[in-house]
């Protein structure tokens, strides 16, 4: 029997990871070997992401915590060196664009272990992003890419990648997102007293967006001005809230009054919110796709986006800091005057199944 040991280490990987881990145990032809690196290792970050999505516990647990991005990429790499030596896999498959995606690729490739990247050819063109330098390496080293849209498949042939190598599948993470909606039975709306079309949601946790004072605050005085027109519900990310902290603008936000702020949620009481809302600002690469497949107004609070076919096929519009702008389509959004999202190739719930027939020809 094969053997193929698929890395996570941050919540966007468990939503990616979790229906090609049921569909590879499903067939029972591999032996899969689940390695959580534990770079998300908060409860809300990690834990309960397990829970919701389905997901067996990690075969292995490597407890890496955080750390810088150079500091958090050799721990990871240090003890995935180990596990990966003693298992001696057929196959690697990392997931996405985080500092587990990239060191499971380095060691894996060290090891003259087969690699296969899942959401490869994604490029922002900013290689201030550590994201950006992560894919890039990832792709470069990877033996098998598996991509979620034509433009990335144009990216890694423009890069001098063998179309061989490369298979337009589709997405994971919408194949979780339709997994989960239809039996959806979260209670965060009457948790948070909110009524349906009747909010708008925040996420913010971008170093560029949050570690400068500056640039919190202004975007902090940009729900000031938006919870005067309708609800805001503000999911903080433990970065943003210790940077709130140390500038000392959580006072600030206590004067909000159409202004909800909770803990990170768990996957379904988010998706739930997502499903609900008027439309989301965000700094997140995933929520533009879930917003996209849902067709719910997604602003996206960034210069650049890895993942241009939400803007050119789904609900998705750029509007980094140009609050005008923002305020603009806020105000067509209300009026509900904003553009329809298409229905996007292969976002069809049906990824999963793809990637294991092709692993089954692979191996």
């Amino acid at each position: 029997m094969k053997k193929i040991a698929i890395i996570v280490g941050a919540r966007p990987n468990f939503v990616k990871a979790s229906p090609l881990v049921k569909q590879l145990k499903k067939i029972k032809i591999f032996d899969i070997l689940l390695i959580h690196t534990g770079q998300h290792y908060d409860s809300n970050m990690s834990k309960i992401f397990f829970k919701d999505l389905g997901l067996p516990a990690p075969d292995v647990f490597l407890g890496i915590g955080g750390g810088t991005h150079t500091e958090q990429t050799a721990k990871i790499m240090i003890e995935l060196e180990k596990k990966l030596t003693n298992y001696s896999p057929d196959l690697v498959v990392v997931v996405g664009d985080v500092n587990s995606t990239l060191a499971g690729a380095i060691v894996s490739k060290k090891l003259n272990i087969k690699l296969a990247h899942i959401e490869a050819g994604l490029r922002s063109r900013d290689m201030t992003m550590p994201e950006e330098v992560n894919r890039i390496v990832t792709d470069a080293i990877s033996d098998y890419l598996f991509t979620t849209c034509k433009d990335a498949d144009d990216n890694l042939l423009q890069e001098g990648h063998s179309r061989k190598k490369i298979f337009f599948v589709g997405n994971l993470m919408i194949d979780s997102l339709i997994e989960n909606i239809s039996k959806n039975k979260s209670d965060i709306l009457k948790k948070l007293k909110l009524k349906s079309n009747e909010y708008c949601i925040i996420t913010l946790h971008r170093p560029s967006n949050v570690d400068d004072s500056n640039n919190l605050k202004k975007y902090l005085e940009l729900v000031n001005s938006i919870q005067k027109k309708i609800t805001v519900v503000f999911p903080i990310h433990p970065r943003t809230l210790k940077m709130l902290k140390t500038y000392q603008l959580d006072e600030y936000i206590k004067t909000f009054k159409n202004f909800v702020l909770t803990e990170p949620l768990g996957y379904i009481d988010f998706i739930k919110l997502l499903l609900e809302c008027k439309f989301i600002l965000t700094d997140s690469g995933g929520i533009q796709e879930e917003a996209s497949y849902l067709k719910i107004p997604c602003l996206t609070l960034r210069k650049n986006t890895e993942r241009p076919i939400t803007i050119t096929e789904g609900t998705n519009t750029l509007v980094g800091d140009n609050f005008k702008l923002i305020n603009s389509i806020i105000k067509q959004i209300l009026n509900n005057n904003y553009k329809k999202s298409k229905n996007i190739k292969y976002w069809d719930g049906k990824a999963a199944l793809r990637i294991s027939n092709i692993l089954k020809k692979l191996l």
